[in-house]
């Protein structure tokens, strides 16, 4: 997966993701845990994902958290799956 960062300042950020699926999952975990915009859009499926991210608080520690409340979410997620 390829991740390239267009525009950063302290409250805004813009990067460039190449996977839909993760940009929608960070997306519904950015909203879901208070930051003021997280959207992403693709002009053409040919196209790289634009994702831009804006928070009163630092962006990147936001982004950092999304990403470990996702992974704690997956693995309760495999967990459930192996005890079967």
């Amino acid at each position: 997966m390829n991740i390239e960062i267009v525009k950063q300042d302290k409250n805004e950020v813009e990067v460039k993701l190449d996977s839909i699926t993760v940009a929608e999952i960070l997306r519904v975990y950015l909203n879901e845990h208070g930051v003021d915009f997280a959207a992403w859009r693709r002009e053409h499926p040919d196209k790289p994902i634009i994702m831009r991210i804006q928070s009163d608080k630092s962006v990147k520690k936001e982004v950092s958290e999304a990403v470990s409340a996702i992974k704690k979410d997956l693995d309760k997620v495999s967990g459930l799956a192996r005890n079967r």
